[in-house]
């Protein structure tokens, strides 16, 4: 039977995807990409943004029109607020909620096993499974992964949920409150993908800032994981502005931390940033650059900006503009604002009409792209550490790998020796153009080396 997969949204999105299609692939499943034909498909949506969850409702009702015969699964956190709006997309659209997902690991390998009992019976039994699966709390962290099929770098999930309120945001709405992961159980899964023989673990979460365990706080977790392993590099997903305080910043100086830090900033103007909830002001965001760049010298750093949030006036604007090109972030992820349903901010008055927050949100797109060649044009002739990915260039070009540098540059290698050429495998190369992805040149094997 074949099964096709489709995400929207994060990198904790994207785990989980990746933990239910190895399931699935565990029990005998063909995985096919989501454009083929298949019996099965799995969707996780996103509800973060009005645009991700119009993207979601486009797709479903066209692959519900395209694959009538198919079984489509829908789940994620769209799936948790919006059952019945998603549900009339399609006859043939089953919704798993985002607290039932977990029940969804299970699930292949009972259609496998009542198959075998009674051929031809998948559907119903998939139906009448679903159906009975109440939704149980506690279970973020059975989705583990052993082999990944979409990524060529493996994912660790360590938290999940988030316990701000912040006046935009609702995935707290459909993800709950902060959990975290066992520290002895991220050792144990960062050993395991060390020995499979990945070379970069990506720490994800809703808000892995907060990560907290009893005694054990973000820092420590990442002590334990460095002293438990010997030659994976670690990189972490978003970060808090105030989360960066100095004894976090002395881990990250480790080698084997990844030169790479994502902020959550939204705004440079404190008095947006209070009418957001926001925990910090700009002077903080401030702070913690400057301790990260203490802790890795020429990092990748970039920032998550909300444009038009309601009340943004044009000083505002320009106080996040200025803080943004002040800072040198290297990447902007520019957001227009957008009303969520359930979030204080539906209800703000003093709303920016659409084409002024159109406006900034293309000066913010248009500063990311200058700040982001400057930062490239700086890593030129220096070498950097490579991850490839999955993907090769087609027909000439077929010796150029992508991949991921240290400092989350995308690269194009060239000259990789043919037998070495792998998905996931570390190479060092040298950078040679500015391009985005840059260009990059093959300089050896980091097989052995951390």
């Amino acid at each position: 039977m074949r099964a096709a997969f489709h995400t929207f949204g994060c990198k904790l999105n994207q785990f989980e995807t990746e933990a239910l299609a190895s399931a699935f692939a565990a029990q005998g499943f063909t995985l096919v990409p989501p454009e083929q034909e298949a019996e099965l498909y799995l969707v996780n949506t996103c509800t973060v943004t009005t645009r991700s969850e119009q993207k979601a409702r486009r797709y479903l009702r066209r692959l519900s029109r395209v694959r009538p015969e198919a079984l489509l699964l829908v789940t994620g956190c769209y799936a948790q607020l919006a059952r019945e709006a998603l549900r009339a997309l399609g006859p043939n659209l089953v919704v798993v909620s985002q607290e039932a997902k977990a029940a969804l690991l299970e699930l292949p390998r009972i259609l496998r096993e009542r198959e075998a009992a009674q051929p031809g019976s998948w559907r119903e039994q998939a139906l009448s499974r679903l159906s009975a699966s109440p939704a149980r709390p506690g279970r973020q962290f059975q989705f583990q992964v052993t082999h990944f099929q979409f990524h060529s770098r493996a994912f660790i999930k360590i938290q999940d949920g988030c316990d701000g309120r912040c006046a935009y945001c609702r995935v707290p709405l459909a993800r709950g409150r902060s959990v975290s992961l066992d520290p002895a159980l991220a050792v144990e899964r960062a050993r395991a993908l060390e020995a499979s023989g990945y070379r970069e673990l990506v720490l994800t979460g809703v808000n892995i800032s907060c990560y907290r365990h009893g005694e054990t706080g973000l820092a420590e977790l990442l002590e334990r994981l460095l002293a438990s392993t010997t030659q994976v590099r670690l990189r972490l997903s978003s970060l808090e502005p105030e989360a960066i305080e100095p004894g976090l910043a002395r881990v990250l100086a480790h080698p084997r931390l990844c030169p790479h830090f994502h902020l959550s900033v939204q705004s440079g103007s404190d008095r947006v940033l209070l009418r957001m909830r926001r925990r910090y002001r700009s002077a903080q965001v401030e702070r913690a650059v400057s301790e990260l760049r203490r802790a890795k010298p020429e990092p990748f750093l970039a920032a998550d900006l909300i444009a038009g949030y309601p009340g943004e006036s044009e000083a505002d604007f320009q106080a996040t503009y200025a803080l943004a090109e002040r800072l040198g972030f290297a990447k902007l992820h520019v957001f227009p604002f957008s009303p969520r349903p359930g979030t204080a901010a539906q209800s703000m008055r003093e709303r920016v009409p659409e084409r002024i927050r159109d406006a900034r949100v293309q000066a913010l797109v248009a500063l990311s792209e200058r700040l982001g060649e400057s930062y490239r044009r700086s890593w030129e002739g220096r070498e950097v550490q490579v991850v490839l990915e999955d993907r090769r260039l087609p027909g000439r070009e077929s010796q150029a790998w992508e991949g991921v540098s240290e400092n989350y540059l995308k690269v194009l290698v060239y000259g990789i020796p043919a037998a070495l050429a792998a998905p996931g495998r570390l190479f060092r190369a040298r950078i040679e153009g500015p391009e985005d992805p840059c260009s990059a040149r093959y300089l050896a094997d980091e097989r052995e080396r951390p």
